[in-house]
């Protein structure tokens, strides 16, 4: 496959240019690369061959990457901004055609006998000559709808399609042929599971290669910009809670515990730049006795900040269960910098499920066991905001005092009944401090059958979409 050069990347600006586009795209999609890490990367174009795209890639991204869990965004647009190549081009590999009455081969695509190429090379691993099967299937079959005639008599830009290519061939539907192909006599059935893992790992990343080249091609028709903003995936600490899928949710999960201790060092850090009280005039003047009565070395009186209690009070309704979930086990994890952590949950009903989150407790299906062992349901299983505040107050109002931190979790969408803000007025009014985490966007606040403004009112609320915005705020509410 041949790799454009420098100056078919980038013809305005040249490569120095090219690469600046490349950073502000990676700024775009929430890569903080800095001014020292720009340089560093042109130092990295500078000492690398450009045609070896494998090392040029793993050279900026080590220069320009500064934290796990960008990676993934860091590729999408490299394949964008530094492509394997530009436009068709050619192909090693001869796409098989039906013979037309002319007895040429220039008929249609013969899609059986790219089956049988496909199949062959899967069989025998062949990454490279895949690669090229991919865009010359891409360039053969990969098309949806005839391109016609354009504006004013041009021919109009074919449509590519990834879901058109792999449709026709189908390589899922490979894998039972290709092991008979290899099975032979007295394999066990460890070696036929470990060879029918390694044929679906080349299927599928056939399949990656075949959207690779439809989004490379797509981009050079639309944009790499547009592109960019509707394919590059995102990155896992920028996921809308509301919005995540399974995959996405357990990527959450699995953030956890280095989101907690990058949390606890920043903590510290604080706690020592603050552990400075205000002057103490005393023992500073019996200090500057040995100095002439000059106060070279002043004393200060030495803080001593009691870690509080915090309750959250949770909605686990199946619209906020997602975030609710990610922030009860960031504060599992951060439970260290309580003295104690209760937690409540609640759909129209509250109950305490503190047990489920001691230490050592098995976090795996935690919310499944919330919602069948605790009473949160009485009527019809919907959010109701107010009912569960009175419940709060009249069956464990106990919970809340004056070194209290009260967190409470939820989009503040009452299904149209009655708020109770009193009930949370009377909350936040027992403890030192109550805040009000919303999943939804500030925009959306108010909106429908919210009540989030009006609870705003009573405590401050902030919005917490994402896990990058869920850090910012824990960070700031935790205690010094």
């Amino acid at each position: 496959m041949t790799i454009p050069p420098a100056t078919a990347l980038a013809p305005e600006h040249g490569l120095p240019g090219h690469l600046v586009d490349f950073v502000s795209a990676l700024r775009r999609h929430h890569v903080a690369v800095g001014p020292g890490e720009t340089v560093d990367a042109a130092r990295v174009l500078g000492a690398l061959d450009l045609l070896h795209r494998d090392q040029l890639r793993e050279g900026l991204a080590a220069a320009l990457l500064r934290r796990s869990g960008q990676r993934g965004t860091f590729d999408a647009l490299f394949d964008l901004w530094f492509p394997p190549a530009l436009g068709a081009g050619s192909s090693d590999v001869d796409v098989p055609r039906i013979d037309d009455d002319s007895g040429e081969g220039t008929g249609p695509v013969d899609v059986d006998a790219l089956r049988e190429i496909l199949a062959d090379l899967l069989r025998d691993g062949d990454e490279e000559t895949l690669r090229e099967l991919a865009r010359a299937a891409v360039d053969a079959i990969g098309t949806s709808g005839a391109a016609g005639q354009g504006v004013r008599g041009q021919t109009a830009k074919p449509n590519w399609s990834a879901y058109q290519a792999l449709n026709a061939l189908s390589p899922d539907t490979l894998l039972a042929r290709i092991l008979d192909g290899l099975r032979e006599e007295g394999d066990t059935d460890f070696v036929s599971e470990v060879r029918r893992r390694e044929i679906r790992d080349r299927i599928a990343r056939f399949r990656d290669v075949v959207r690779e080249e439809v989004r490379r091609r797509t981009a050079e028709q639309r944009g790499r910009e547009q592109i960019a903003r509707t394919t590059t995936p995102t990155q896992t600490d920028q996921v809308d809670f509301l919005t995540a899928n399974a995959t996405q949710l357990a990527d959450l999960r699995r953030t956890v515990q280095p989101l907690a201790r990058r949390l606890a060092s920043r903590l510290s850090a604080r706690r020592r730049r603050s552990n400075r009280g205000r002057l103490d005039l005393r023992r500073t003047l019996r200090r500057s006795m040995s100095t002439g009565g000059v106060p070279m070395d002043p004393a200060h009186k030495v803080r001593r900040p009691g870690r509080p209690e915090l309750v959250l009070l949770c909605d686990v309704s199946g619209s906020v269960a997602g975030f609710s979930h990610f922030t009860l086990l960031l504060v599992q994890a951060l439970r260290e910098q309580f003295s104690k952590v209760r937690v409540f949950a609640f759909i129209e009903r509250t109950d305490e499920v503190t047990h489920l989150f001691e230490p050592g407790a098995e976090l795996s299906g935690v919310m499944q066991r919330v919602l069948r062992e605790a009473t949160l349901t009485a009527f019809d299983g919907h959010s109701d905001y107010g009912s569960a505040f009175g419940d709060f107050l009249e069956h464990h109002g106990d919970a809340l005092t004056p070194k209290t931190s009260l967190l409470v979790l939820g989009d503040g969408r009452t299904n149209y009944r009655d708020p109770n803000l009193r009930a949370l007025a009377m909350m936040a009014g027992r403890v030192r401090h109550a805040h009000w985490l919303n999943p939804e966007p500030e925009r959306c606040w108010g909106s429908g059958d919210s009540a989030a403004t009006r609870y705003g009112e009573v405590l401050p609320m902030h919005e917490c979409r994402t896990a990058a915005q869920l850090t910012d705020v824990v960070q700031a509410l935790l205690p010094v």
